[in-house]
């Protein structure tokens, strides 16, 4: 996770400001590129979801992780417009393959009542390629432009990443000899919706769809991730010119990551025993007050704080997105449902990076853009209290499901 979505994700950040700088593209056409990232990469965990809960997602992982590391090394080749969205394009692919949908279906089975705190831990990996690769590949943009830091990152995630998949993943514990949660569920935790009637019960899109609780969600967290990315992915730009340099702005996205880290490890220890849609709700609201902070407090050290309480919930976003699924709709269907959900939050996702480069192109600075943005998150933590479970079975419906899936 650090190396491919360090390069996946926060890799896109990076290349924003200096692709358009090299090329001569305007914000609204790279933008364009990395809406189609998204959009691409949701399709593409949409239709490998139902393969994943039937085969494992090991073979989808190792065959995203490699695209990943080649479309990152193409990247430093690109020279005209439609070759970047080329590029983008094979890279959504792999990302589709190796990213949220595959890993969240082997913690998932891997972990139960622990699963908040094992997903904190896990996770890091996603904030400290934040972290450690946001500044180290603008630093290499400054000092070999795009092609050497895309040379280098892509390179990265074949070195480090490849391996790690083909060698170490396994998907069931099962298939090792051992259960769930180490054979020892944590006491403390209401196993309400964590019993088998609910973990086991195999759902079809069709059954989630008729769900209030599957409407909410996908909802919410399309609303709440197409402001958050489109942020994410414009806060070097958008900080650039208050901060003075690259290297500055680098080192805020740097921080935003930090914050994940410690917010994210420290909400995983009690999350397991926590309401997951009030703790979502309290996230939308803080994140959506802190961008607006960021626009009302031009300051470089509220700025830097500010950017920190947004990393504080970015991460646990999309725990909470992964929680909320595997505790309402269970382990065995995990990629069928959460494909669903990932692909609309993926779109929003897209969706946010090009509607903010369109509008700062048409407006002349982030305001607009931020302030929509950040309504929006709040909107959303008005919705996701919605979220409640659906019924559960009888027990002996459950007892045949369970069965079933086994």
């Amino acid at each position: 996770m650090f190396a491919t979505v360090g390069v996946g994700f926060y890799g896109l950040a990076v290349f924003l400001r200096p692709l358009q700088d090299e090329n001569g593209w305007s914000n609204a056409a790279v933008s364009g590129a990395t809406g189609l990232y998204f959009s691409v990469s949701g399709l593409t965990g949409f239709a490998v979801g139902p393969l994943i809960d039937r085969k494992g997602p090991v073979r989808f992982m190792v065959g995203g992780v490699l695209l990943v590391g080649v479309s990152g090394i193409l990247l430093s080749l690109v020279g005209e417009l439609w070759q970047l969205y080329a590029v983008y394009l094979l890279q959504a692919v792999a990302f589709g393959l190796s990213g949220s949908v595959a890993v969240n279906s082997v913690m998932s089975r891997w972990f139960i009542t622990k699963r908040a705190k094992a997903m904190s831990i896990s996770s890091t990996g996603v904030s400290l390629g934040g972290v450690i690769l946001s500044p180290v590949g603008t630093w290499l943009v400054e000092r070999g432009g795009v092609a050497l830091a895309a040379l280098f990152m892509g390179s990265l995630v074949l070195i480090v990443g490849l391996p790690i998949v083909w060698t170490v993943i396994v998907w069931d514990p099962a298939e090792v000899g051992l259960e769930p949660d180490g054979g020892a569920p944590d006491p403390k935790v209401d196993r309400a919706n964590l019993g088998d009637d609910v973990q086991r019960r195999v759902w079809s899109r069709a059954e989630a769809s008729r769900t209030r609780a599957f409407w909410t969600i996908l909802i919410a967290f399309v609303l709440v991730l197409l402001a958050q990315t489109g942020f994410l992915l414009h806060q070097i730009a958008f900080l650039t010119d208050r901060l003075g340099s690259a290297n500055a702005a680098a080192l805020a996205l740097s921080t935003t990551a930090f914050g994940s880290i410690v917010a994210r490890f420290a909400l995983g220890q009690v999350a397991d025993r926590l309401d997951k849609r009030l703790m979502s709700a309290a996230l939308f609201v803080v994140q959506g007050s802190a961008v607006l902070g960021l626009l009302v407090f031009d300051n470089r050290i509220i700025t830097y704080a500010l950017v920190m309480i947004v990393g504080f919930t970015i991460g646990n976003v999309y725990m909470m997105q992964t929680l909320l699924v595997a505790e309402i709709f269970g382990l065995v269907s995990m990629g069928t449902v959460f494909g669903v959900i990932s692909l609309a939050a993926q779109i929003g996702s897209g969706l946010g990076p090009f509607a903010v480069g369109w509008i700062e192109d048409a407006t002349g600075n982030y305001t607009l853009p931020f302030v929509l943005g950040a309504s929006l998150t709040l909107l959303s933590g008005l919705i996701i209290l919605f979220a409640q479970p659906p019924k559960r079975l009888p027990v002996a419906q459950a007892a045949q499901a369970t069965v079933a899936a086994r």
